[in-house]
């Protein structure tokens, strides 16, 4: 059996070799078509939405027929491979066990891989070849299977590393596998699934599949990034309510959530200092209070003497003002208050603090001076 394995591989070595070569080339073809594919693809779809977008019906014409020039032509290779004959049937032959080796498990049946030395039958015509397996083999009939025995596969000639170890083989075979004796094939016969490598080739495919719609997008770069707003330079220059040589300044802030009424000890001040730190100055010319809203007016022109600190009022007695022209001043329901703070009339007179309370009544005011102590009142109806 051995002489005659050698014999079988001495005749058929040149049509074996250039068999397996043919099946290792089959390969790239197929690739580089899927690659091109791919990339035509991706060129289709890209040419499709730039059209949309740019609003152009050749190229968005044309990105949908290469579309439906692609699916048509998928759809009639789909119908060929359905109506090719069906593939031969397996055929069975001895193989010897060069190397097996459990990969694990935890059932019953566990994973082994062989590498084994097929020895087709003579009427195939095909020399003794190389093959890795994997194939999961019962516990039980692990022992059967050791390096150089000889065991009973089947394979398919037009896909020689697609073979199986057959378990359970009939006695014929069972007993040409104990009588039989097979000699090594060379590492150099070692046949593989061209397909195994789809995965690398699934990549090269979405590369080209995205440098074809890379390239679409570079040729329409200029429709598609040009904007359709005018220049700048064109724009006629924006107005602002200040400017470097205005000379008067004017602020305001509103302050909400819990507790936001001004009249809340210490609310008062904060948002003074805040309006200081906006306008960049201390010095202003009006402060204007109101329940939830401060506001300050300036004029950078005026020396100290005729303007207000903002951090020299009293804002801590304001709210106690503000109670007492609520109540002394015979507005029964006030609706609203507000305290306008100006300079003084000069002669080392301070900044004057005037209250308003407003109701149904009318409106009434109080003044003060920057110490808090009420100076002149006027109750409604008193002119």
């Amino acid at each position: 059996m051995g002489m005659a394995g050698q014999g079988r591989r001495g005749a058929g070595e040149v049509n074996g070799a250039a068999g397996e070569v043919r099946s290792g080339a089959g390969g790239l073809p197929a690739a580089l078509r899927l690659t091109v594919l791919c990339g035509v693809t991706g060129a289709a779809l890209a040419a499709l939405v730039v059209g949309v977008i740019l609003k152009d019906v050749p190229v968005l014409a044309t990105g949908g027929g290469v579309l439906a020039l692609l699916v048509l032509l998928a759809f009639l290779g789909g119908r060929r491979g359905a109506g090719r004959d069906a593939p031969p049937a397996r055929r069975t032959a001895l193989a010897r066990i060069e190397d097996l080796r459990a990969t694990g498990g935890e059932t019953a049946d566990v994973p082994v891989t062989f590498r084994l030395t097929v020895a087709p039958e003579p009427a195939d015509e095909r020399p003794a070849y190389r093959v890795k397996i994997s194939q999961s083999v019962n516990l039980v009939d692990i022992p059967a299977y050791r390096p150089g025995g000889i065991a009973v596969v089947e394979y398919r000639p037009d896909k020689p590393w697609d073979v199986r170890v057959v378990t359970r083989p009939t006695p014929e075979w069972s007993r040409r596998a104990e009588a039989a004796e097979i000699d090594s094939a060379p590492e150099s016969t070692l046949v593989s699934d061209p397909d195994a490598v789809a995965g690398s080739w699934c990549v090269v495919g979405l590369v080209a599949l995205l440098a074809g719609a890379a390239l679409v997008v570079l040729v329409f770069r200029g429709e598609l990034f040009t904007s359709d707003d005018p220049p700048a330079a064109s724009k006629p220059p924006s107005s602002s309510s200040s400017s470097s040589s205005s000379r008067t300044f004017s602020t305001s802030t509103t302050v909400s959530g819990p507790s936001s009424s001004l009249l809340t000890f210490g609310r008062m001040r904060a948002t003074a200092m805040e309006l200081e730190t906006r306008v960049g100055t201390a010095y202003v010319t009006a402060i204007t209070i109101e329940d939830h809203r401060m506001a300050v007016r300036g004029d950078s022109a005026l020396p100290p003497a005729e303007t207000v600190h903002l951090q020299s009022l009293p804002y801590e007695l304001l709210p106690g003002l503000v109670r007492e022209a609520r109540t002394t001043l015979g507005v029964r329901d006030p609706e609203s208050w507000r305290i306008d703070v100006t300079p003084g009339t000069g002669g080392g007179l301070g900044p004057r603090v005037r209250v308003t309370v407003s109701g149904a009544e009318g409106t009434a005011h109080l003044d003060a001076d920057a110490t808090g102590r009420v100076t002149d009142r006027r109750a409604v109806g008193v002119s």
